[in-house]
């Protein structure tokens, strides 16, 4: 693989980790105003986002683990940390959602019983 193809690839990579990024934040948004339905998904938008990202790494791996060497340059470094943090905020407004459904279905439940 050239520098120009990793290159490429590693845009990629910051390019769907970044629209992840995004959608999990809107997730969490959502959920702030109770739209869980709109929550729900923007999660399995995030995570269609992060099965492209995670292809692109993948095909990496492989070309490595088939022997290929190449040289690896800052911004594949820079693009996997985006898509760490994409798959972490992911995971973190997956809890943050479920949290507040929880919350809110015990106050209708608390508040009902009053």
């Amino acid at each position: 693989m050239n520098t120009e193809e990793l290159y490429q690839l590693s845009f990629q990579l910051i390019l769907h980790s970044g629209n992840a990024r995004s959608f999990a934040m809107e997730a969490i948004q959502d959920a702030k105003k109770k739209d869980f339905h709109a929550a729900k998904k923007k999660i399995t938008e995030s995570e269609a986002e992060l099965s492209e990202a995670h292809k692109i790494q993948t095909k990496l791996l492989h070309l490595e683990a088939g022997g290929d060497q190449f040289t690896i340059p800052i911004i594949l470094i820079h693009a996997q940390d985006h898509l760490m943090n994409a798959m972490t905020l992911k995971d973190l407004a997956n809890e943050i959602i479920e949290m507040r459904e929880e919350f809110l279905q015990g106050t209708t439940r608390k508040g009902m019983a009053e």
